[in-house]
């Protein structure tokens, strides 16, 4: 039997990043996941990135993973628009004064560059290609029963196992849920003119679209959100089709596009956990929460709950106070629940202002954009959100 402090189920992002911070706070950890944990293709990029932030940047730095990553694509600019209308924003780290908004990076690369700064630490074993077949809870320990019979023993419990965790499922928290009728639509593709280090995302009729520059500086990853019978429609275009629809849509800012991966797609829906600790159990990431991905905010949304977890578990330790407590995990889930809903509510309702035809509501949001394109504390707001800088930050992301 394995017996440690913290066993996080999921070894996705948020599972590895919350890991090394622990195993580093010296506590014993393992991390149980059921799929074989992805390498690198060095000849393709994965289709699924996440656009990292500053604050997320600072968290992989001070836990010593950011030297791991083999590759990623700074992006000094964003550009905003709606289809059809005159209103657009622009956003550049230069006026700013910084020097890039973020970094685009595939999903892959950072769960193998997590692996890789913690796999040297005694104190953290990686349990992958294991499945869960019961738990059970008794004395303040938490026994994981896995599938090959194996047998690992915590006092705490993480669920870091995404949307549709088990850990949040066997702890009976209720989830408050809505169906977007979106489903969004991700590969990679190459483009005529080079991407210039700009993300660009359109708010076309039926959801928006975003193009997210990679290394290669033709080469862009892209999530199109669409209602689901026009994806459905979308995803029935052959090829060349499908990419004549693709450059309609982005208003032909890249010329010609060539899909470069399969087409990926998944249903989107809105939900957070109405609870996220108990006695020896707690969520982080897409477990107690998901999101649209108007903003690409979700994974950073993630790496804040865990820099915030780490940060409260290590402060408890250090004062000698039980960790896995409901008691003691309240605070954590009072401060990352106000911070989530801010996030949720801002992306909800942009969500909902750029949904919808009606002309009226349109020129309305024209207007919004070009007069936010030009009103210096707005956009430094939106600055601040897409930096990850704004809020309450744990330690690990300053």
């Amino acid at each position: 039997m394995l017996s440690v402090d913290v066993a996080i189920v999921g070894a996705g992002i948020a599972g590895q990043t919350l890991a090394l911070g622990l195993a580093q706070a010296d506590f014993s950890v393992a991390v149980i996941d059921a799929a074989k944990l992805e390498s690198v293709p060095e000849d393709a990029f994965s289709p699924r990135v996440s656009a990292i932030s500053k604050a997320s940047e600072r968290i992989f730095r001070n836990l010593g993973a950011w030297e791991h990553i083999q590759r990623m694509q700074a992006y000094s600019a964003m550009h905003v628009w709606e289809d059809q209308s005159f209103g657009e924003i622009h956003f550049s780290a230069s006026e700013n004064q910084i020097d890039n908004l973020g970094h685009i990076i595939e999903n892959t690369v950072i769960t193998q560059a997590l692996f890789e700064a913690g796999k040297l630490l005694p104190n953290l074993t990686v349990l992958e290609e294991q499945k869960i077949q019961s738990l059970n809870q008794g004395d303040g320990q938490q026994l994981i029963q896995l599938e090959s019979g194996e047998m690992v023993m915590c006092k705490l419990l993480v669920g870091a196992d995404g949307g549709n965790s088990f850990v949040r499922k066997q702890a009976k928290f209720a989830v408050t849920s809505w169906d977007y009728d979106h489903i969004a639509i991700v590969a990679n593709v190459k483009t005529q003119e080079a991407h210039q280090l700009v993300a660009r995302q359109a708010f076309t009729p039926h959801g928006p679209l975003a193009f997210l520059p990679l290394s290669d500086p033709n080469t862009c990853s892209i999530v199109w959100s669409q209602d689901t019978d026009v994806a459905e429609d979308l995803l029935a275009l052959n090829e060349e089709a499908f990419c004549q629809s693709l450059q309609v849509a982005l208003d032909n800012h890249l010329g010609k596009c060539e899909l470069i991966t399969p087409r990926f797609h998944y249903p989107l829906k809105m939900q957070y956990a109405q609870q996220w600790v108990s006695d020896g159990i707690v969520l982080v990431g897409d477990a107690a929460h998901t999101i649209h991905p108007l903003a690409g905010q979700g994974a950073n949304l993630g790496l804040l709950d865990v820099a915030s977890l780490v940060q409260e578990l290590t402060r408890l330790k250090a004062e000698n106070k039980p960790f896995h407590t409901l008691k003691s995990l309240r605070a954590y889930e009072r401060w990352r629940k106000a911070e989530a809903m801010k996030v949720i509510a801002t992306m909800e309702g942009f969500k909902r202002m750029f949904s919808g035809t009606f002309a009226p509501l349109k020129l309305a949001r024209g207007l919004g954009l070009a007069g936010a394109n030009s009103i210096q504390p707005i956009k430094h707001f939106f600055i601040q959100q897409a930096t990850g800088s704004a809020g309450k930050l744990p330690d690990l992301a300053k």
